[in-house]
Parts: structure tokens; sequence; C-alpha cells
């Protein structure tokens, strides 16, 4: 390679490298992105592209990077020291869904450091909601998971290669890489003094055999006994049942890298023998730890793993990573409760929910990436007896990402509830950010009803390649309003930035039936800007205002560009 073709190759790496100081809003990021599509590769590079059940829609940027024969590699220079990455990639499925294998080859500077093995055994589902596992469903989805790797030394300028290593046993016939991630962790935490851990084998028993799902209760249970608090220390602990929370009880683990509460993969399809973190009392403290489940397949009649239940009032989530469960987090009846510094990663469906009962409650500086259903929802439902009124809870500086089902962030219902400052990124199979009345927040017996009121707070957002199709919306725009039987009052959308939306950038939608008819009042936008709407599919607009809708919006010093309104009921005031 000449002096000019070199130059130009590390710059073109440095393009390709999105750091968090360029962001505005959203979560603070720990980590730098490298793009696949924008490094070194002897693959082919696919998209973009933005039609639905696409790799290519499903992958950041709608673009892709496949290695379709061994050998076949991505390379890239990194700009900042790491000893950690992650790589977001994709394998075809089998035809028994069980999905299949291949290994990575991992080299810096050209020396081979370790081959890693992956698999499409946790990607692909099929069909129509809550989908399959049976490919001959077709409509595919869920296309992507992840490889988590420590203990690698990247120093800065170093050139990072991914190889297609096959080996013995490895039966898939391409690899797609989407994106790489570098991050520099810190070393492990050590454990806290007058704390006590799962690991101690005074709480392992005599027949212990791996399981450690007895000794986590009995050490929570000598720890309230003492006044003492729980520590996972850094390593891989099999749990194959709930870990019950009471009031006034600490855990902490070495780090969201190095302790992993992991579920088993023969017991998986069992509901009761997941990994399930559950919350029953006030001044819960949880922190710095991974859950690693084993679930392959939606089934909403099932109970969620991940972290569940009530943490009452005052309680506090941080520092967390889950992966592989249905859910997330899926909270109720909490008061003051603060999740931080979290991540979400190829769940089955929600990233974190807050549900029943939620008031005063905060998801801060939390990322989600891959999940099946919404990154961050707020949704006040009453399928149980909520304890506070739901209200006025805020998601803020969160990071959501490449969903391959629902919206970046959604609010249902409620009293004052926020969005704040936020960036939504990626959002191809719904909306980057969904105000809607879709889902019941009323009591079969109608004395409680917790649709929208006060003042609903959309603000200092930033979205990028939102807007996508939804398979049973048909394309929903990148902030979307919608009115579904009931009405929404009070809502503000404020400083939000939407550029190079798949859809529409904005919309007011309705679905009216037998009478039903929602109308939205007193809401406003101002200073929102929408540039460059339409890319994934013809005829969409800057704001769009569908047949049936009613009531009334107010525009203020706003760029919206391309205004279509097929309401006759609909009024937009300026």
């Amino acid at each position: 390679m000449n002096i000019k073709r070199a130059f130009i190759f590390v710059v073109l790496l440095a393009i390709g490298a999105i750091g968090f100081a360029q962001q505005k809003y959203g979560a603070t990021i720990p980590w730098t992105t490298y793009e696949a599509e924008r490094m070194h590769t002897t693959g082919m590079v696919l998209g973009p592209a933005y039609d639905p059940y696409k790799v290519e829609t499903e992958s950041s940027g709608q673009q892709c990077v496949k290695l379709g024969s061994k050998g076949q590699y991505v390379e890239f220079a990194a700009k900042a020291k790491a000893n950690s990455l992650i790589i977001r990639y994709s394998l075809p499925d089998s035809k028994d869904g069980d999905g299949t294998n291949s290994t990575f080859g991992i080299y810096i500077n050209g020396k081979f450091i370790k081959h890693y093995k992956v698999t499409s055994h946790y990607a692909w589902l099929y069909g129509k909601y809550p989908f399959t596992n049976n490919p001959t469903a077709g409509v595919p989805r869920h296309f992507y998971d992840e490889l988590r790797i420590k203990g690698i030394k990247i120093a800065k300028g170093d050139m990072v290669r991914l190889k297609r290593d096959d080996q013995i046993g490895d039966d898939a016939n391409y690899t797609i890489i989407d994106l790489v991630d570098l991050e520099n962790i810190a070393p492990p935490l050590q454990q806290p003094t007058n704390s006590l851990s799962i690991a101690d084998k005074s709480f392992l028993g005599s027949d212990f055999k791996g399981d450690y799902t007895t000794a986590f209760k009995n050490c929570i249970t000598q720890a309230i006994e003492t006044g003492k608090s729980v520590w996972i220390p850094a390593g891989e602990f099999k749990i194959t049942g709930d870990i019950l929370l009471p009031s006034n009880i600490t855990i902490q683990g070495a780090g969201m890298w190095y302790s992993e509460l992991v579920g088993d993969s023969a017991l998986y399809h069992d509901p009761n023998r997941r990994v399930r973190i559950k919350g029953s009392g006030s001044n819960i403290h949880i922190s710095d730890f991974a859950i690693i489940g084993k679930l392959t397949y939606r089934n909403d009649r099932e109970s969620s793993d991940g972290i569940v239940g009530s943490y009452g009032e005052n309680s506090t989530i941080s520092n967390i990573w889950i992966e592989h469960t249905k859910v997330g987090m899926w909270i109720e009846n909490s008061k003051n409760l603060k999740v931080t510094g979290c991540r979400m990663r190829n769940t089955l469906a929600d990233g974190i929910n807050f549900c029943v009962g939620m008031a005063q409650s905060t998801i801060q500086n939390c990322s989600a990436r891959g999940t099946g259903d919404d990154c961050f929802a707020i949704w006040p439902t009453v399928f149980m007896k909520q304890v506070y009124a739901p209200g006025h809870n805020l998601i803020v500086n969160c990071t959501g990402q490449l969903p391959y089902l629902a919206n970046g962030g959604a609010i249902y219902g409620g009293d004052s509830n926020a969005i704040k400052s936020c960036l939504f990124t990626d959002i191809s199979q719904g909306s980057a950010i969904l105000i809607s009345t879709t889902f019941p927040t009323e009591s079969k017996d109608k004395t409680i009803n917790n649709n929208f009121s006060g003042t609903t707070i959309v603000e200092d957002c930033d979205i990028e390649s939102s807007g996508g199709f939804d398979h049973e919306w048909d394309w929903r725009a990148a902030v979307e309003i919608c009115l579904d039987k009931r009405g929404i009052s009070g809502l503000e959308i404020k400083n939000l930035n939407i550029q190079n939306s798949l859809s529409s950038g904005l919309s007011v939608i309705a679905k009216n039936a037998d009478g039903k008819i929602g109308v939205l009042t007193n809401a406003i936008l101002q200073n929102v800007n929408i540039s460059n709407y339409g890319i994934g599919v013809k005829g969409k607009h800057g704001l769009f205002i569908s047949n049936g809708a009613h009531g009334n919006l107010t525009i203020i010093k706003s760029n919206l560009a391309d205004v279509k309104n097929e309401s006759a009921d609909f009024s937009l005031i300026q």
C-alpha cells in the first residue's frame, strides 16, 4: 500500500468510528462503535435497504458486511485503548430453527489472538406476533446477536481484524457483521466490607453441584438477619429459579462485565427455572452484575425473566447488563425508583417497561439494543392492583437502538410522564418515539382510568433513521401520536431533531371504531426540525395527519416541510 492509499485508508477508518463525544443527547456511552460497512473488508457490503424482513434493515445504518467464505474479514484501526469488545453479528438459521455455528478469529496487527465460537441459536423469529421459531412461517426478523469479549489488549492505533475462521463443526455458510464496540473497562470491584458472598461455602450446602440458586437465597436470608449486604464475586453463577428480594437488601457484584448470573439452557423451557430477580419490598438496591438468560422464543402467557416485580419506595437498580431474557426489566408498583447505567441487549420483548402503579420513577443513562419490543416504555395498565397512582415518570438521557419490533421510547398513558434528552437511532420496525392509546389503561369496572392526563412531555431528543414498517400498523413515522379509540390531552413535543426518517417524520394517526373516537387536544410542537424523510418508502411527509384524526395541534417555530393533513376534523394552528 503506497503512502497516499494508506492515508486515505486511515481517514476512512476514522470516519467509520462513532465516538461518544460527538453526541448531544442520549446515554453516556463508554465505548466507541465501528460500523462494519466503513471498515476495510474482503467481504461484501450489503445495503442500504429499508424493506421489512431483511437483515440490512435491522442493521445499524441499514448496512452491514457479509463474509461469504472462510478467510474473509473486516479490519479497522482502534481510535482508543480498549480491553473489551462487542461484535454484533448474524448467522443463517438452520432448517429446524435451532441455529447454526461459526467461529471468529481475532487478530491484532496481523497477529492471531484467539478463536471465539458464535451461534444463531438465540436469533431468528418468524411469522406473526408473538412469532415462532419455525422457519416455514416466513417473514423473518431478529437476525442479530452479540458476542461479548473481555480480557483483550488493544492499543490506540492497533489494527483489529475479525476473520471468519471456520472450524470443525461449524455449519454457517455466511457470517454478517453489523458493528463492533470497543471499550476500556475498569478492573473488577472488590468485595465491600460488611457483606456476605453468595459463593461462601457456608451457603453452598453439602450437595452443591454448581447451581447457586439456593446459595443466593441463603445468603439473602442471612444478610437480612445480620444487617449486611450481598456480594456477587467475579465469575459465572448458574441460577435456576426466582431470587426474591425483600425490603432493605443491597446486592452488588464486581461489575457488569465480571459477575454473571447465567441461566441453564436445559431448564429454560420452564418459566419457573429461569433467571428472575424479583423485587418484593422497598429500599432495595442492586448493582454491578449481568443476567445472561437462555431464552429463544417469545410466549406472552409466560412470566417474564430478567428483573421484575415491585420495588416499593426508594429503590435503585444500577449498572446491570441483561441479555437473552424475555424482558430486561418489567417493573410494577414502585415509587421513586431509580434505574441508572443499565444495558439491555437482545431480549425477546421490552428492554425496560414501567408498568402497573409506577410513580415518580426514572430510567436514566441506560441503553437498549436489539430488543424484541419497546426499548423503553411507560405503560400504566391495570392487570393487577396498583399501589401507587401512576404518573410523573421519566425516561431521560437514554439511548435506544435497533429493536426488531416496536419502538424506541413509548408512553401509553398516565399523568405527566416524560421522555427527555434521549437518542434513538435505527428504529426500523416502528417509531423512535410513540405516544399512543393502543394498550389498555382502564380497569374492567371502570373505577380506574389511567389514560393520559396532566402534561406529557417529549423534549430535547435526537432521532436518526427511524420510522419503519410495523407488521400490524404499516409504516410508522419517526415520531407518532396514535389516537387509538381514546383521546390524548396535554402533550408538549419540544426541541426535536428528526433526520433521515424511513417513513414520515412525524404523524398523527387515528383508529376509530363503533363510536370510539380519540381526540388530540392541548398539544403543541415547538422547535421541531424534520429533515430528509421518506428514504425507505415513497409518498411520505414531514408531518402527516391521517384521515379520521380528530382534534388540533399547535405548531411553534418548527421546520416541518411538506405538511399533509388528510382529516377535515383536525386543525393545525400556526
